[in-house]
């Protein structure tokens, strides 16, 4: 199986990373074209573009100024130690033992506006770009149309590497829809995390994105291949609800507490 997740907006680079392995970014081409455009941004630019404040504009376009390759460990980070999220909580990678952080090189990659698609221990220098914004360059006039097909490609090279050749999507609508769908050469397999809430299940954003990380923490650490082995997820209280569940996407829910 191979494992995709969102970025997240919070980055920690003050916490020593947990391991010195690393490794670099697959995409760091692309990366570099983008941040050509990025550095043509004034904090007015930025804080319109990508609807944030003045203080976190003026920060990212210091990081845009101050981006610059090699990457090493002493000017970048190890991405999933990184970013410092929803998602990132429930993943809890800094727990990770060296069989976890090699399997997950493997099998589980973070979608990224400005670097496409990252392995979790390809080293990282901070930024802000969502995959959602607008920005013209020279390959169209978002983030999706730059990417295009590239995101896709790499993926497919990743499941061609495995023995099943399965995709679980555990990302934001705003990251899948950089991925093309249609051109995947492996089983999609999309879960879905629901909460009681009033007598009813529902989706709730604050608990599905930790459930995700949940997830991919659990795939990762039982090495799992089949969805057979997926359903069995039970952490935090989620259980496999049969009866909600659709070909291709299984619903995991949780009780009210």
């Amino acid at each position: 199986m191979l494992i995709v997740v969102s970025p997240a907006k919070n980055l920690d680079y003050e916490t020593a990373p947990v391991t010195d392995k690393y490794s670099q970014p697959q995409l760091l081409d692309h990366a570099g074209e983008l941040m050509k455009v990025c550095r043509t941004l004034s904090p007015a630019d930025l804080s319109s573009l990508m609807h944030i404040s003045d203080k976190l504009a003026g920060l990212n376009v210091a990081r845009f100024g101050e981006w610059a390759t090699p990457f090493t460990p002493v000017n970048a980070k190890q991405a999933v130690l990184a970013f410092n999220g929803d998602v990132y909580t429930g993943l809890d990678a800094p727990t990770f033992s060296t069989d976890d952080f090699d399997y997950a090189q493997s099998n589980f990659r973070i979608l990224s506006g400005l670097y496409g698609l990252l392995k979790p221990l390809d080293l990282m220098q901070a930024y802000r770009l969502e995959m959602g914004t607008k920005l013209a360059n020279s390959r169209g006039k978002n983030l999706y149309e730059f990417w295009g097909t590239v995101i896709t490609q790499s993926l497919n090279e990743a499941l061609s590497d495995l023995e099943q050749p399965i995709l679980v999507n555990l990302a934001s609508n705003e990251y899948f829809k950089s991925i093309k769908k249609k051109q995947l050469t492996g089983e999609l397999i999309e879960p879905v995390f629901k909460d009681q809430k009033n007598g009813q299940y529902k989706v709730i954003s604050f608990f599905a994105k930790k459930a995700r990380g949940l997830m991919a923490r659990y795939l990762i650490q039982n090495k799992v291949t089949t969805l057979d082995e997926l359903i069995k997820f039970d952490l935090a209280g989620y259980q496999y609800h049969e009866a909600f569940s659709t070909p291709g996407k299984p619903v995991f829910t949780r009780d009210e507490i």
